[in-house]
């Protein structure tokens, strides 16, 4: 195997490249895990041809598409003018706004339209020359009506999205480059497996653990490159999937819980109240677990294969105190990410809480807090047992295959001694 090519699929790409027979062990290694990822990936393969949307409007969709009217447009509005006046309630002012702006693109572009601006939308800041997002209704009675929908945030997200993605690719070079690739898979199997099918009626819990799957095949080797310590990765990360999606059935079965505690999920059952929303809270559930699950087990599998090439004369338990002795540093920081991740995302939530005059248990055990509890708890758990069954993966086919090649050897090196004896 060429230099060239081993720095791209080896652990670092600026070790060295490593020797011929540590190259044949991590092969040998990747055969013999191969024989359970194969089973799983074919499995995989299977749940996305069976569980694939047909492609046909749900009832979700039929629903939410009678709230917009027929062909209603989303045009960009530069702002010409702004006149602004009081409004709300006498013990409650508030400053409103009456706005002339100028389409800039669809069908009326170049009109000049007058539109209302709500008081949150005035004191969030708007000037003249700033542009807006409206809705057209090309319907409307006495010609299209135009409101105000939202502002235009092209330029900042753009301009992040291409910061980000330069930055992957000067930090991480063609590894970097390679993980964004696996995170556009990502999202298409998001958008046209995972969402459409949990709007319809599959099982969330299939169709969650399905396209996670799907998701970690792809996006581990294409991130990390095809070798044993990948491998050996994937497979603690598909084991602490299972964990997620056994256990945060059994969590949100036990607790009760209905998954209706939001505005958006509210909206969604006035769309479709046939809607599983447990069903929908366990998806939530095994999909926030992707990211951490595979930066604990590639981390794992990294440590535990360098530790076999370094001293391949170690038995598997010292591989495996040896890796634990990482993993359980990584474990210790990782809970703590994962916990304030979800707190982040609860933050408004908790702010409610804490204007509220209950008790503190009753809150933590309230439908609304609870989720979030249960879906921190769960992903913990997954996450902390990923660690020693990666460690245990990794040094039981380390050990494997230099067993398996030592046998090799030793037939052939007898092989030959029985040829020249002759």
């Amino acid at each position: 195997m060429s230099t060239g090519h081993t720095h791209t699929h080896g652990p670092d790409p600026d070790a060295p490249p490593p020797s011929p027979e540590t190259l044949r062990l991590r092969r040998r290694a990747v055969w013999l895990m191969l024989l359970v990822l194969v089973p799983v990936g074919l499995a995989t393969i299977i749940g996305l041809f069976v569980l694939w949307p047909s492609g046909e409007p749900t009832r979700a969709q039929e629903v939410a598409a009678t709230y917009l009217p027929p062909g209603t447009t989303y045009p960009d509005a530069r702002v010409v003018s702004l006149e602004e006046f009081e409004c709300g309630d006498p013990g409650r002012p508030a400053t409103c706004g009456t706005a002339v702006v100028e389409v800039l693109d669809g069908e009326g572009a170049g009109d000049y339209v007058q539109v209302d601006l709500p008081p949150d939308v005035v004191a969030g800041g708007v000037d003249e020359g700033d542009t807006l997002v409206l809705t057209r209704d090309a319907g409307a009675e006495g010609g299209a009506g135009y409101q105000f929908f939202d502002y235009e945030r092209d330029a900042p997200i753009i301009t992040l999205a291409i910061a980000f993605a330069l930055v992957v690719g000067l930090v991480a070079r063609w590894r970097g480059l390679a993980s964004l690739v696996g995170l556009a898979f990502a999202f298409f199997v998001l958008l046209n497996f995972m969402i459409p099918g949990l709007l319809s009626e599959s099982s969330p819990w299939l169709v969650s653990l399905v396209g996670s799957a799907a998701i970690m095949f792809v996006v581990l080797y294409l991130a990390h490159g095809f070798s044993a310590r990948t491998t050996t990765a994937l497979v603690g990360t598909l084991f602490g999937l299972a964990l997620v999606a056994v256990l945060g059935s059994l969590a949100v079965s036990s607790a009760r819980l209905t998954g209706l505690t939001s505005e958006e999920t509210t909206t969604l059952n006035n769309f479709d109240p046939t809607l599983n929303f447990s069903g929908l809270v366990l998806a939530g559930i095994v999909v926030a677990g992707l990211g951490v699950l595979n930066d604990v087990t590639i981390t794992q599998a990294s440590a535990v294969w360098q530790l076999h090439e370094v001293d391949q004369s170690m038995t598997w338990r010292e591989l495996y105190d040896r890796g634990m002795t990482v993993g359980r540093d990584h474990i210790a920081s990782t809970v703590y990410t994962i916990v304030f991740a979800y707190a982040g995302a609860a933050l408004p939530l908790l702010l409610l809480f804490e204007l509220y005059d209950q008790p503190m248990w009753t809150l933590v055990t309230s439908s609304a807090l609870a989720e979030e509890v249960i879906r921190t708890l769960v992903g913990a758990i997954a996450l902390v047992l990923a660690v020693p069954v990666t460690t245990a993966v990794g040094a039981f086919f380390a050990k494997a295959a230099a067993t398996s090649a030592g046998e090799a050897t030793e037939r052939r090196l007898s092989a030959l001694q029985a040829r020249f004896a002759r």
